[in-house]
Parts: C-alpha cells; sequence; structure tokens
C-alpha cells in the first residue's frame, strides 16, 4: 500500500508479546521525519502482563548449535545487563544442564562457541564422582541422575522476570508516543488493497497502513478467515508456517528458609524433560515446565485443521497432565522441593512453533496480502531476544534485508522448507494432542 509523500506511515501491531513488545518499542525511537504512528493492541490491560507466552520467567542463554541465534543472543544478554529499563529483570545465574548419554547436543554448542568468541566459556562435571553434587548441594538434593552423564555449566545468562521486563519495555515505548488497546481482536478486516484493519471485542476498527501480527499460538486461528475469504489453498497458509504448541507449568511458592538454601540457585534444564527457573526475591516461585509439548488440533467452520490454544482458562490442566509433569519432572530434577506438597499454581503456556523453529519475520507472499507482516514463531525460545528482535523486523517492515542469512531463514518456508528438521529448538516440536492428555475430567474437545 503505497502512502502520499506528505502522509505519516500507520502501523498496526496486534500482539505485544515479546515480538509485538520489541518491534514497538524500536519504531518508537525513530529519527525519520516522518515518525510512524503505531498502535499496538492486546488482550491484556496495559502494559501487558503476563508477557512470555502466558509465564511469567523466561531462560536467557546464548547455548544454541546454530551460530545465527548465538550471535543473537549473545547480543540481546549485552543489552539485558546495559539497558536501565531492562537490568532490573535480568538475573545472570548462569545455567547448568544434565547431559543424556545419547546426546552431543552440548559438545556441538561448546564447538560453536569456540567457533563464535573464540573460546569455549562452558565447562563439565562429572555425576559419577558426584562432583555436580558438590558444587550444587541443594539444587541436586534428591536428583535422578539415572540416563544422565554430566553437568554442562555455563556462566553466560541466565533468566529474566519477563512479565516486568516485557511491561517495562512497553511503558518506554509508550512514553515515545506508541498508543496501547487493551481488547480482543475478534476478525481481520479486508479491504480493496490489503488487510484494511481489525475490529475489536467493543466493535471499534482499527486502520493502518501496515499491519503485523505477532499474535503468537493464535495467529493460524485469527488468520483462518481471511485465509478462507481469498481462497488460499492449505499449502499455503500460515498454519504450515507457524503451528499452536502448548506446555505445561507449575509453580511452587517458597518459604524464606527454602528460598535461602537456592539463593545462588542456576538456571537448570534436565536433559530433553524440562527445566526449573530459580526463584526471584520477589515472587519466591520455583517454576518447572515439562517440556514434552502438545498441539491442540481442531476443525474451523469452514473444515480446515489448526491447532490453537483452547478458548478456556489456560490455568485449567487436567489431572492426568499433572501427573505426568509431575513424574518427568517434579519427582526427578528436584524432588527435595516438590515431595508432600502440592503447587501453588498450574498453566498450560503457549508459542507458535515453525517446522525448523526458526522465526517468521516477514511479509505474506499473496499480493493480496501485500500490507500484512508476521513476527511470529517463538518456538519456546525467543523471549532472550526482547531487547533487539524487534530492531530486525522493523526493517522488514520498511522493506529492508536483514542480510541473507536472516532473510533466509526468517521468509515465508515453501515445499520442502515447510518440513519439520533438526532446528533452533528441535525438543520442543510437538508430537501429541492435549485432548489425549484431558481425557480423565471431561475437558477432552473442548476448547
Amino acid at each position: 500500500m503505497s502512502l502520499r509523500p506528505d502522509q505519516y506511515p500507520n502501523i498496526l501491531i496486534i500482539g505485544a508479546g515479546i515480538f509485538g513488545t520489541s518491534t514497538a518499542y524500536h519504531l518508537s525511537l525513530s529519527e525519520n521525519a516522518k515518525k510512524p504512528s503505531v498502535t499496538v493492541i492486546d488482550t491484556t490491560p496495559t502494559p501487558p502482563s503476563p508477557g512470555a507466552s502466558n509465564d511469567l520467567n523466561k531462560i536467557i542463554r546464548a547455548d544454541y548449535t546454530n551460530e545465527l541465534y548465538m550471535k543473537l543472543a549473545l547480543e540481546a544478554i549485552e543489552q539485558w545487563a546495559a539497558w536501565d529499563f531492562l537490568k532490573p529483570f535480568y538475573h545472570n545465574s548462569g545455567r547448568v544442564t544434565l547431559n543424556e548419554w545419547d546426546s552431543d547436543y552440548y559438545e556441538r554448542i561448546q564447538q560453536n562457541f569456540v567457533k563464535v568468541l573464540g573460546k569455549d566459556p562452558t565447562a563439565t562435571f562429572s555425576l559419577k564422582n558426584n562432583e555436580a553434587k558438590e558444587k550444587w548441594k541443594k539444587m541436586f538434593a534428591g536428583t535422578k541422575l539415572d540416563g544422565l552423564k554430566d553437568a554442562y555449566w555455563n556462566s553466560i545468562g541466565g533468566w529474566c522476570d519477563a512479565d516486568l521486563a516485557t511491561k517495562a519495555m512497553m511503558k518506554e515505548a509508550q512514553k515515545n508516543g506508541v498508543n496501547y488497546v487493551s481488547s480482543e481482536v475478534k476478525r481481520l478486516i479486508l479491504g480493496s488493497t490489503g488487510l484494511r484493519g481489525a475490529e475489536v471485542a467493543d466493535g471499534r476498527v482499527f486502520t493502518a497502513d501496515k499491519i503485523l501480527l505477532a499474535t503468537g499460538a493464535w495467529t493460524s486461528s485469527l488468520m483462518s478467515p481471511v485465509e478462507d475469504s481469498l481462497s488460499i489453498p492449505f499449502e499455503d497458509r500460515v498454519e504450515l508456517q507457524a503451528t499452536a504448541a502448548g506446555v505445561c507449568v507449575l509453580h511452587y511458592h517458597l518459604g524464606l528458609i527454602e528460598m535461602r538454601e537456592l539463593q545462588d540457585m542456576p538456571v537448570f534444564i534436565y536433559g530433553t524433560n524440562g527445566e526449573v527457573l530459580p526463584p526471584s526475591q520477589r515472587s519466591r516461585i520455583l517454576k518447572y515446565t515439562n517440556a514434552n509439548s502438545f498441539s491442540n488440533h481442531y476443525r474451523t467452520s469452514s473444515g480446515q485443521i489448526i491447532s490453537a490454544p483452547p478458548r478456556r482458562s489456560q490455568f485449567i490442566v487436567s489431572e492426568k497432565l499433572k501427573k505426568e509433569t509431575m513424574e518427568v519432572i517434579g519427582e526427578k530434577a528436584m524432588p527435595r522441593f516438590s515431595r508432600g506438597k502440592e503447587p501453588d499454581h498450574w498453566r498450560l503456556c503457549w508459542d507458535a512453533v515453525t517446522p525448523s523453529q526458526d522465526h517468521l519475520i516477514t511479509k505474506h507472499p499473496d499480493p493480496r496480502l501485500s500490507n500484512l507482516y508476521f513476527a511470529v514463531g517463538g518456538s519456546f525460545h525467543s523471549y532472550k531476544f526482547l531487547p533487539n528482535i524487534g530492531s530486525y523486523v522493523c526493517r522488514v517492515l520498511e522493506g529492508l534485508s536483514n542480510g541473507n542469512e536472516k532473510d533466509q531463514v526468517w521468509r515465508w518456508k515453501t515445499g520442502t522448507d515447510g518440513k519439520i528438521q533438526r532446528g533452533a529448538h528441535e525438543k520442543i516440536v510437538p508430537t501429541r494432542e492435549l485432548k489425549d492428555l484431558e481425557e480423565d475430567n471431561g475437558l477432552k474437545g473442548k476448547l
């Protein structure tokens, strides 16, 4: 959609998670004579909370076998530590991972650090002679070590209070003129030359010259009616680009003695089963995540099959899924802190997962949707990029290149590109359905 020379560009961002908030912030920094007018719409109150796939805290790491994401993460970590409005929420605790015998994943990460940094900042500790348990006594008390070969340690990174960090960045964007609308987008509205805008729950319509969907796991369900209207075939729909996946998370609220015991706790990755995030002094919440993800496929009114989060509260978790989560992470990773007591909170956390777990940061390829852009596909590993990813999305909105490598991996995928493959976070690709984990309490099939 072309603009008159005297017209300011009007950009509508739908979604205020990591991609939407970061993009709004970087757009607000524009020093161009024609600074864009930016409106963000999200279902949560202003500023957004929680702002991380319906979660409260997230891992900050540079541990990637992929050179592009390692460099991007190292860039982001520098900003987490340096930016005044973000650094209070970043905790450089480091992280320890229990490595499985049949995995070379962390050996490949170490090789990549040498390639990118010229050195390996990591270390490994033996599990056989209790070397690892001596280093992290409180954390490893009772940890099951069957099938695990060593403990991999990296002091670079840690975790962040993701809800507070997202709020802080959106507040900065609002200070710089970004308009925030708290409402649910009910539908996207087609115009004669692309998308005209979006209608929210109270009937208001927001129009824009360019529309960015930063809608994560809700992208396919929001796009499906538009794709129906344009008779877009299944192979060209966004569902094959980024599909909704969920994981189960539980929280324990710790007492003061438990907090003292874990005050120096790093992020703890329990092989491919899941992870435990340290408690903050503010919340005193110890978080366990079951990394065994799931889809929630259903048939739309037009007959399309897509995955999307259920429309009910994400705090409703079936007894079957609770039991599995406790067995795979609660009773194995840090049983001392879960044994004999009930979790204080359960929740399902959702994200959009791409076939290669790369981001989808691109313009829609259909010329009838030439003003529609995407910044989705976090694939449960992208919150760490909150400080910097928006700058790359801005370039795409401006029609500029981010360099051949980024342009290629973040583009719209076609043909064999869309097949599930080894990627940036392959353990999180869903292989099962939420409905099969909900048969026990009447939740099955209920959106």
